[in-house]
């Protein structure tokens, strides 16, 4: 019952006289979204630019963090629309006149390595939330991005991993506790959504994180488990996830004429754990490439490191992302799964409702 009234009441604010499809795609957050801005920063360390990244699809490195497309690709694919290019990217390109002006399908944002926090991992040259929206901000003030075309667009968010991860980092104890910690990551989820709506965003995506605990970099940190989850930081993870449903469940209410919905990437990806042979994998422990416990000790493609024959069987490419078999059944389930794991409507849906002119 609860359910049937979160939809009657998406589609009733969300419902009017204005009705097409998604046109283009604003990504924003972290690597899980990432379609390679770091590769385009100077000084950035955090970089996925040298084999074997990208060797499953594109058949050479983009910068993402994978061996082929990530939740974004496959999206904008389904759509039916081409995948966007990293900001970084298009701004030199239309600065060297290489594109006449910023590509109508959309941009991606997100930067690797980046939290929600602005100093999550800030020396290692990350671009945080906090400046992808600034960078946003400034195509719209300058007339980059019509009107229009952004209400007709997805913005998706995916951040926090980084933020909690580094929590427990020994290097850098934490001066919060981990629930305050938490709701200073809430916080500036808020913020970005409140600007986002300001700047003609009207279809808001939020994905919770998935079980950042099981990675297989938890082998760097030496209170983590090998043989199991982290249950610390699983226990974050979910408090955090727990606070971005609430906030998704909020904006129709909150924003005039804007919808959003809440993707469960953490229980879509207990499920593969669970049950991982339904799934296609043989490995959900472990990275394909990788070096030394459970490919967990160094990034893939430093030294030392090793590739599984069959990437598509383990849902773990590298130490920390996924591998492109895994996104590309998330990505499914996320844009048309049922309501457990996408609400209170999944992105196909979100992508055909009528939003009204402002």
């Amino acid at each position: 019952m609860e359910s049937r009234l979160l939809i009657s009441l998406l589609l009733s604010f969300c419902s009017s006289s204005f009705s097409h499809n998604v046109h283009a795609v604003f990504s924003f957050g972290d690597s899980i979204l990432d379609a390679g801005n770091n590769h385009f920063k100077e000084n950035c360390t955090a970089q996925a630019d040298f084999p074997p990244y990208g060797s499953s699809f594109f058949r050479h490195p983009t910068g993402r963090f994978t061996n082929g497309r990530t939740v974004s690709d496959f999206i904008s694919q389904f759509m039916g629309i081409e995948l966007q290019k990293p900001y970084l990217q298009a701004q030199m390109e239309v600065a060297n006149g290489t594109m006449k002006g910023y590509p109508p399908n959309g941009i991606n944002f997100a930067s690797a390595g980046s939290g929600v926090l602005r100093g999550t991992n800030q020396d290692m040259g990350v671009t945080p939330i906090q400046d992808q929206l600034q960078q946003f901000q400034k195509l719209v003030e300058q007339d980059q991005m019509g009107k229009e075309l952004i209400q007709r667009s997805f913005f998706l968010l995916e951040s926090g991993s980084n933020d909690i991860f580094g929590y427990f980092m020994p290097s850098d104890p934490p001066a919060l506790t981990p629930d305050a910690y938490v709701q200073a990551m809430l916080t500036e989820v808020r913020q970005f959504i409140n600007q986002i709506h300001k700047l003609g965003g009207r279809r808001i995506a939020i994905f919770s994180l998935g079980p950042v605990g099981c990675v297989p970099a938890r082998a760097l940190l030496p209170d983590a488990p090998v043989d199991r989850c982290f249950g610390k930081m699983n226990k974050m993870v979910k408090s955090y996830n727990s606070g971005l449903e609430s906030i998704v469940k909020n904006i129709s209410s909150q924003y005039p004429r804007a919808c959003g919905a809440y993707g469960a990437v953490y229980d879509i990806v207990q499920t593969f754990r669970s049950i991982p042979s339904r799934y296609g994998f043989t490995n959900v422990s472990s990275a394909c490439c990788g070096y030394g416990t459970l490919g967990g000790l160094s990034q893939c493609g430093r030294e030392g490191y090793t590739v599984c024959p069959n990437p598509n069987q383990f849902m773990f490419w590298d130490y920390f992302h996924p591998s492109e078999h895994t996104y590309k059944l998330i990505s499914k389930i996320l844009w048309s799964g049922r309501q457990s794991r996408i609400r209170p409507v999944n992105l196909k849906t979100l992508a055909n409702v009528k939003i009204s002119r402002d």
